[in-house]
């Protein structure tokens, strides 16, 4: 199924105190009719690029001597800075949902979130060692802007009762943005490790730029959707936010520079922080939500039961993410890489898993579309658990063979990357198109939010998972140990599925 062709005339999504809208979106042209997808389209396009190149090097420039350009970190502090890095990613995404539906209104905060994004990897371009930390926490805070508003912003033009259709086109669109995906690490990975990291932190500030360009000139196509915030916080409340915000963010600078000054500050000391946020966050964010006065009885109910998909993601996410961290260790120092006598670039098999989306998306999005829903968010999940399992499986049997210091074919590599991409088309779109249809009315945006929020928690989880593992690379041990935690995890939705189904709707 593709996307709609025509933007609705009015928000599709209405509560008794949410503000309207100001006029009707412009009537429909056969050339205007694509358009906005088209613009969000080639602006996640290009924020994924940035994105993944990014992420593609970071742990390989994180690990690299500092005599080489690198920052000279063990394999175990790269792992708990990209772990961190991810969470704080995800993190962001709740004071960015809560910011696109109360206050800049969706449109408004995609284009804020970019800029950030934008500025964040110009500062990790500029060849001075420190400029990264700085760097990162822009970009962190400009995804999480961005990326629930652009998932609200793209489920305002599906009707809320389609959930088959809108299962559909977050597939459809998440094929999409892999193009860049598959793209990103060639060009970021060969300018990175073949000339200079920061020449390849430069090519991801690039690519967000081109994005920024691309959004300004199509913004005209969404009509008014998006335009504004559907419950405007009032003025009291933004004070109210802003002062334990800015509470808050002198407390962690003083205790933070305080430990940098003297002398004592090491990584674990940064994972602690954001493993505390990680675990409070979400805690906080559903009691906040359930407690709403504007949320109906059915409502709350849904959110409730989807505690147990958030937990679900979670676990989806601290697997998933290893293919960045883990992975790209393997990839590095246990496998065979030379082709045709060349040595590929480690950093190029991630761009396997947006390689092996973009094969799986479409028959993903078909196999959706022709079940119906006959096949329920849960069941989805746990399929995608199974194709985690399997992927860790195959790990397992690849570090089993490099055990003695022999260098694996890059087949495991690429047959578990496989696997990992097709358990992210089962749980990436199918867990922001249920976020948004699970969603109360004008709480859209913080629902996705939630969603991300999980990843943030499965992010610090996998960061320090492999802190403990204590190896260059991970063994065999570590590979099942978290192949049995995907099994339970998924058996365990597919023996709840019928309950998590009646409660959810979805």
């Amino acid at each position: 199924m593709t996307a709609p062709t025509t933007p609705p005339t009015t928000p599709q999504r209405s509560h008794p105190a949410a503000t309207p809208q100001p006029g009707p979106a412009p009537r429909p042209t056969p050339l205007h009719r694509p358009r906005w997808f088209t613009t969000l389209f080639l602006t996640d396009v290009w924020e994924r690029f940035s994105f993944y190149g990014m992420t593609a090097i970071l742990v390989l420039y994180a690990t690299e001597d500092r005599g080489a350009g690198g920052l000279g970190l063990s394999a175990g502090d790269a792992a708990i800075l990209y772990g961190a890095y991810m969470a704080a990613v995800f993190l962001a995404s709740v004071p960015g949902g809560w910011i696109g539906d109360r206050v800049l209104g969706a449109r408004r905060a995609v284009l804020h979130g970019g800029v950030l994004i934008a500025l964040g990897h110009t500062a990790m371009a500029v060849p001075v060692t420190g400029s990264v930390y700085p760097g990162l926490l822009l970009i962190a805070a400009g995804t999480g802007l961005l990326k629930p508003n652009m998932a609200g912003l793209l489920s305002a033009f599906y009707d809320r009762e389609d959930r088959t259709g809108r299962d559909a086109g977050f597939a459809v669109f998440y094929m999409s943005v892999q193009v860049s995906a598959l793209l990103a690490p060639l060009v970021v990975g060969a300018l990175g490790e073949g000339v200079n990291w920061h020449l390849g932190f430069g090519a991801a500030a690039l690519g967000m730029a081109a994005g920024l360009i691309q959004y300004v000139r199509g913004a005209r196509h969404f009509g008014d959707t998006g335009a504004a915030p559907e419950r405007a916080a009032t003025p009291a409340q933004r004070t109210r936010v802003l002062r334990v915000t800015l509470a808050a963010s002198a407390l962690v600078v003083a205790a933070y520079g305080t430990d940098a000054a003297l002398g004592t500050f090491r990584m674990p000391h940064l994972m602690a922080l954001i493993g505390l946020l990680c675990v409070a966050s979400p805690v906080i964010c559903f009691w906040r939500l359930l407690r709403d006065p504007l949320l109906t009885a059915a409502e709350r109910v849904r959110v409730r039961t989807y505690i147990w998909l958030f937990a679900a993601s979670a676990v989806f996410w601290a697997l998933f993410l290893q293919g960045g961290s883990a992975f790209s260790l393997f990839a590095k120092h246990a496998t065979d890489r030379e082709v045709f006598g060349r040595t590929v670039p480690a950093s190029w098999f991630q761009a396997a898993i947006p390689l092996f989306v973009l094969v799986f998306a479409p028959l993903f999005a078909w196999l959706w579309t022709k079940a119906g829903d006959r096949v329920p968010t849960a069941l989805k999940y746990a399929a995608g658990m199974a194709a985690v399992a399997a992927a860790y499986l195959v790990m397992a049997g690849a570090a089993t063979l490099a055990g003695d210091g022999t260098r694996v074919s890059p087949l495991w590599l690429l047959l578990a990357f496989a696997l990992l991409a097709a358990g992210e088309v089962s749980f990436g779109p199918v867990g922001m198109s249920a976020s948004t249809a699970i969603a109360p009315a004008t709480f859209v945006s913080q629902m996705v939010a939630l969603f991300w929020l999980s990843g943030a928690l499965g992010g610090g989880i996998g960061g320090n998972a492999l802190k403990l593992s204590g190896d260059r690379v991970p063994g065999p041990g570590y590979f099942l140990a978290l192949a049995v935690a995907a099994l339970v995890t998924g058996t365990a939705l597919l023996l709840g599925r019928r309950a998590l189904t009646r409660r959810l709707g979805v």
